[in-house]
């Protein structure tokens, strides 16, 4: 995959994790700071490291098929893997500016 085809891949993933929402928080979860590392292979496999506001996050399997799905949905990606990370633990410090004004932190 050439340079443009892989930044447009990488704008199409940051969009589409935009589109996702924990049910409990009115905020994506890119902007949350919940997204720790997204690795896009030459073969088009997505590998993304994420975590959740807290370890017994009741919506955690709707959230991880959310991802996946729109993920997988991509052009180019020819498959994803999420993975869940607990380290470093999240806190509202790693929320963007705009989710912490959403959420009446500034």
């Amino acid at each position: 995959m050439n340079t443009e085809e892989r930044l447009r891949i990488e704008e199409r993933i940051v969009e589409m994790l935009k589109t996702v929402y924990d049910p409990e928080i009115p905020v994506d979860i890119y902007n949350l700071g919940l997204i720790y590392n997204i690795d896009l292979h030459d073969d088009g496999e997505v590998v993304i490291d994420m975590t959740l506001t807290a370890p017994n996050c009741p919506a955690a399997d709707f959230i991880m098929e959310d991802v996946r799905q729109k993920i997988d949905s991509i052009d180019g990606v020819t498959s994803s893997v999420i993975n869940i990370v607990f380290e470093p633990e999240w806190d509202k410090d790693m929320m963007s500016d705009e989710a912490k004004l959403d959420l009446g932190f500034l």
